[in-house]
């Protein structure tokens, strides 16, 4: 039989690595055409891109670790309060896990004995899954989220960047804008690829929004340059 492989197991740090790249490549795209736009010149646009850089790869570890922190509170406190019921009225949990797997489709009897078995087992254990509905493959990790935003936000910040400094001179504007665009079209179809979804539906989502994005950008600081 072959084995099977689920994708929840990785959603967490894989969810915050791909936001974080996308993030990367779009703010610090967006943040050096914007720049480019209100005529800065190329030292401008690459102390703003490198400013942004560190920034955004420090604020996106630091938002991941405190929102993906309050979520493991919130299951701490869920799971304390099943100990407290377990701990005062036994019965009342057992009877309780029993009619969840009624609902799920098991006679009475049955769902009386597998509620029975999970509890001598690991009774704690039996609620946070099917009660609360926490699991091992889905239970918040902040330090993991944290590591993983951060440093995709640095990695997909420097796409960018580089192209900027390859680029010939007349062309840097078009070369940050292109390779920034094809790179998340990139992102999005590996996403989707990991989530096994339709690949060139995720390509084009964010390519559509990637796009929007750098072009409001590049308006404002285009208008911005024209008024200071």
């Amino acid at each position: 039989m072959a084995a099977h492989i689920h994708r929840t197991r990785r959603s967490g740090w894989l969810r915050a690595s791909v936001l974080g790249a996308n993030d990367g490549v779009l703010s610090i795209s967006s943040l050096m055409l914007g720049v480019a736009a209100a005529h800065a010149g190329p030292r401008g646009v690459y102390v703003a891109a490198v400013a942004g850089l560190f920034a955004g790869a420090l604020s996106m570890g630091a938002g991941e670790y405190v929102s993906v922190s309050s979520q493991a509170d919130t299951e701490r406190a869920d799971i304390e309060i099943e100990r407290r019921a377990l701990r005062h009225d036994y019965e009342a949990e057992c009877a309780e896990l029993r009619d969840i797997y009624v609902r799920r489709g098991l006679d009475h009897e049955l769902a009386a004995r597998v509620a029975q078995q999970l509890m001598s087992h690991d009774a704690l254990a039996a609620h946070a899954r099917d009660d609360i509905g926490i699991t091992e493959a889905l239970t918040a990790r902040p330090l993991q989220a944290a590591a993983a935003s951060s440093l995709s936000f640095a990695i997909g910040g420097l796409v960018p960047l580089i192209a900027s400094l390859i680029a010939p001179d007349g062309m840097r504007v078009c070369v940050i804008a292109g390779v920034s665009l094809a790179c998340l079209a990139a992102l999005g179809a590996l996403a989707a690829r990991a989530g096994a979804a339709p690949m060139l539906r995720g390509a084009i989502r964010v390519l559509i929004w990637g796009t929007l994005v750098i072009a409001v950008t590049a308006a404002v600081g285009s208008l911005i340059g024209a008024v200071v």
